[in-house]
């Protein structure tokens, strides 16, 4: 049983980074917590630095990998906002950076509380953007973004919920430091690929109209192309870490981009990420059981959830091929972030990839926001409402 921060040190310390850099932002702050404590008690040797500001820690990391080290830091809410012009250069210089955000409301008003609005002011800069449902997919994911950051030379973030994840206690299986090392081998970087006096190099030089698109253009097909690369590494990684798999007959999709727990087929499909998912199944086994008098208005209706893993690259295709493989007519996307002015970010994905693909409807639901509770009777009130017809983009409160 651990609370989901130290979870996520521990691993990164079976990870073994050379350079760990350190602010301390509500919820995020335990993770750097117990790094720097690791270090202090001799149990690590990766040189930990304390920022002065969040833009310093990624500031610190992006020299560090520049160099030719694996690095870690992360942060939240407004530290992250604070990073942004660090991270599209990160990005930009192809560095194979590793960040935890532990999701939270941005300001203003002030909140600390848990949603994902956060991440979505970073989701088209160039990094790898990786969701989790649990303490135990948190594990697998940042050693999966190390894997994958550091074979394409791209940055990677793993989101975990704040509070919801990161000072919740569950129970989690670790892999201990030699399967780690096994399935990600210590960080040798190509020869030219980072700063050295004896070969110099320049990262991040001025591009001039002539060469800046064919850089970003390269860049985006290099994280499209990284959809393969995830799958493979995802199943290898069940294969090498068996005995923390927990096999569940109500998954029938599992693939590092998605995951579909629910029927065969499915009339309605709720549509999430990251610890929503945990609620959304619980919203589903309720709506299954078709009982007189149950929760859902006797259950009328088969409902799945279709969790995603990965929003950059993002599965649009895989997504309209799931949802066609199991039946969906009516898809429900519920999020905890928003696009103020317009439709919520993971709603235009989904919408923009299920164009012309047969659904009946698909609505888009904000919920959560500044840690507003979500519930068995949100999803009640989401189900009855994922139908054609009626408002499609809806603010859900209560």
């Amino acid at each position: 049983m651990l609370e989901g921060s130290r979870a996520i040190a521990l691993t990164i310390k079976a990870i073994k980074p050379t350079v760990v850099s350190a602010y301390p932002i509500t919820p995020q702050t335990h993770i750097v917590e117990d790094l720097a404590r690791f270090k202090a008690d001799g149990e690590a040797d990766y040189e930990y630095l304390r920022a002065e500001s969040e833009f310093a820690a990624a500031s610190i990391v992006l020299g560090a990998s520049a160099a030719g080290e694996r690095v870690y830091t992360s942060t939240s809410s407004q530290g992250l906002l604070l990073m942004v012009e660090v991270l599209y250069n990160m990005a930009g210089m192809r560095l194979p950076i590793v960040i935890t955000c532990a999701n939270r409301a941005v300001s203003a008003p002030i909140s600390i509380w848990n949603d994902q609005q956060d991440i979505m002011a970073i989701r088209d800069s160039g990094f790898l953007i990786f969701f989790a449902e649990n303490h135990q997919e948190a594990v697998a994911q940042h050693i999966l973004a190390y894997k994958v950051a550091e074979k394409i030379m791209a940055p990677a973030m793993v989101n975990v919920d704040g509070f919801v994840l990161t000072h919740s206690y569950e129970e989690v299986t670790l892999p201990n430091e030699k399967e780690v090392q096994k399935f990600l081998p210590s960080y040798k970087p190509k020869k030219g690929s980072y700063l050295d006096t004896e070969n110099p190099r320049t990262l991040g030089a001025l591009a001039t109209p002539a060469h800046y698109f064919e850089i970003r253009k390269e860049a985006h097909d290099n994280i499209v192309e990284a959809k393969e690369l995830i799958n493979e590494e995802y199943q290898k990684y069940k294969k090498t870490f068996k005995n923390l798999q927990k096999e569940n007959k109500d998954v029938l999709l599992d693939t590092g981009l998605l995951e579909y727990y629910g029927p065969s087929k499915a009339e309605k499909v709720i549509i999430t990420m990251g610890s929503l998912a945990g609620t959304a199944k619980d919203a589903a086994d309720e709506a299954n059981k078709k009982a007189p008098g149950g929760l859902f208005a006797g259950g009328k209706g088969k409902v799945g959830v279709l969790k995603i893993r990965t929003m950059r690259p993002w599965p649009g295709e895989e997504i309209a091929e799931a949802l066609k493989k199991f039946g969906a007519k009516n898809a429900a996307v519920v999020e905890k972030d928003a696009s103020l002015g317009g439709t919520a970010p993971l709603a235009c994905e989904v919408r923009s990839s299920l164009m012309n693909k047969g659904l009946s409807s698909v609505k888009s639901f904000v919920v959560g926001l500044g840690g507003r509770d979500i519930n068995a009777k949100t999803f009640e009130a989401i189900l009855e409402k994922t139908a054609p017809g009626g408002e499609e983009n809806i603010w859900l409160g209560k």
